[in-house]
């Protein structure tokens, strides 16, 4: 016997640590680990911190750009300033130019020049020299036709360079200074974009509030049930006993227990019925909420037998839309199109920069081709003017104002249609707290029903099927409360959406 006692008080203090290790979670909790753990959020989040490191990449469009660069190049041939040997007449410097010396008249009478072949012969009076054919020139319209005595020779060996092998290495510096007001546009893009990510995540984060609020109270309304179910049981059960004790006074009949366990068993399957509702509902809460489905817990307000309600609350509708998110992403892109058209309008703008390069080559041009590298800087300004592109730039700009007019009509649609969900809310709540009030005074007077019911069955004036309508109805009106108190308190967190409220 003792060691049966002290069995039990082991299973017992088992039971007992288990159950205190279950994590009780609040409303506020589950919504917490639902917009940390969901997937969504998560790739929402991402967005957002994208659109953070685009702004950044934006900014540096402000700044110079500094790169270095490098090439090589290899040719098939070398290169060769002439096709040949190169022969040069030796003259003479006169005045600054070159020319040649003034023929004299010989001992024996002739006319020859000391650096010049050619003949010479008197001409208009004056000396000119004559040609192969003994025709006399101008030497200044003709020098082609001078004979000269002595040449010197320019090789072509001596002008051919190995070019086939080219380093090039270049230090390059670029500041915009005028770019029509693409890179100003460029940045409140960026800035916009990132706003809207951030409006995007505010609405995915109603979004899950809505989900796990509206499995949160499936649970607590599951839980309300199967109390009622439970205190049904416990009462069949007590009838069934009563039953018993009837018949063996004769006061009732074996019809009578056979009705009562047939209702007992019909409580039990709902009681069954109720239980796997909860475990399915809890495994759904815990997937919002990121948790192992297979863990146990449970929920604060389980043993709240009663769930607050709250009277709906008047917003004015300019209000609600600053409150929505949708309307806030729609005015974002709005002003997002708008910058894109003047992105569209730069591009028939000039556009002004300034440029400064440090560069060499190997082999270097700047002393005769050595294979060595001869570096140089240069600065400079660059512009840049559209003038001929057949109309492209002013047509993709007209688009660009297309898209921001659709944006704009997306937005005025948007806020007619969330108007109309603000007053369908609004409605509803009203419908399902009136709905809740009936069924509070319902179930009232079904439980004084019962009450009445069940002396009646101990005083025998009652049979037992009018006590089992009457334990049926109070289940069907506890049943119907609980479901107008979940309907009212779902319709409460709708109208908090619709006017931007929820989770706030």
């Amino acid at each position: 016997m003792k060691k049966r006692l002290l069995l039990v008080a082991m299973l017992c203090l088992t039971a007992s640590s288990v159950w205190s290790e279950q994590k009780v979670y609040t409303l506020e909790e589950c919504r917490e680990l639902a917009l940390r753990n969901n997937k969504e959020q998560k790739i929402a989040r991402e967005e957002v911190e994208k659109a953070t490191y685009e702004r950044k990449a934006a900014r540096t469009k402000y700044f110079p750009d500094l790169n270095l660069r490098g090439a090589y190049v290899r040719s098939g041939d070398q290169l060769s300033l002439v096709s040949e040997d190169m022969y040069l007449p030796i003259g003479t410097l006169l005045n600054g130019s070159f020319g040649f010396e003034l023929p004299t008249l010989q001992a024996d009478g002739t006319i020859a020049s000391r650096q010049l072949n050619n003949k010479w012969t008197f001409y208009n009076g004056s000396v000119v020299p004559l040609d192969k054919e003994g025709k006399p020139f101008d030497p200044r319209k003709n020098p082609e036709k001078l004979q000269w005595k002595e040449y010197t020779i320019i090789p072509k060996d001596e002008l051919e360079f190995d070019t086939r092998n080219i380093f090039l290495a270049s230090l390059n510096l670029t500041q915009p200074v005028f770019m029509g007001g693409k890179i100003v546009a460029y940045n409140k893009i960026t800035e916009l974009k990132k706003e809207l990510a951030q409006s995007k995540l505010r609405t995915l984060n109603e979004d899950v509030i809505l989900e796990v609020d509206g499995a949160y109270w499936q649970i607590i309304s599951l839980n309300n049930k199967r109390k009622a179910v439970e205190a049904l049981v416990a009462l069949l059960e007590k009838m069934q006993k009563d039953v018993e004790a009837l018949i063996e006074s004769g006061v009732a009949t074996k019809a009578d227990e056979l009705s009562v366990s047939v209702k007992k068993n019909e409580a039990e399957m709902t009681l069954f019925k109720v239980d796997n509702g909860i475990r399915l509902s809890k495994m759904l809460l815990a997937q919002y909420c990121g948790l192992p489905l297979e863990e146990e817990y449970s929920l604060q307000d389980e043993t709240n037998d009663e769930i607050a309600i709250a009277d709906p609350e008047l917003y004015d509708i300019n209000e609600v839309y600053s409150n929505r998110n949708e309307v806030k992403s729609l005015e974002i892109a709005k002003s997002i199109y708008d910058q894109k058209v003047k992105v569209e309008r730069a591009g028939l703008m000039p556009n002004v920069a300034l440029f400064g390069t440090y560069a060499g080559t190997n082999p270097s041009t700047k002393y005769g081709f050595e294979k060595e590298f001869g570096f140089d800087w240069h600065v400079g300004v660059l512009v840049n003017v559209p003038l001929l592109h057949w109309g492209e730039n002013i047509y993709t700009m007209k688009a660009a104002k297309c898209e921001a007019n659709i944006a704009q009509y997306k937005e005025d649609e948007a806020k007619e249609k969330i108007e109309l969900q603000v007053s369908q809310s609004s409605f509803k709540q009203s419908e399902a707290i009136r709905k809740w009030e009936v069924s509070k005074r319902n179930l009232e007077r079904a439980e004084e029903n019962l009450r009445y019911a069940t002396l009646g069955f101990k005083e025998g004036v009652i049979p037992a099927s009018n006590l089992l309508e009457a334990q049926t109805a109070w289940l069907a009106a506890h049943s119907d409360k609980i479901d107008a108190e979940i309907e009212a308190k779902m319709s409460e967190i709708n109208y908090q959406k619709a006017v931007g409220k929820i989770g706030k």
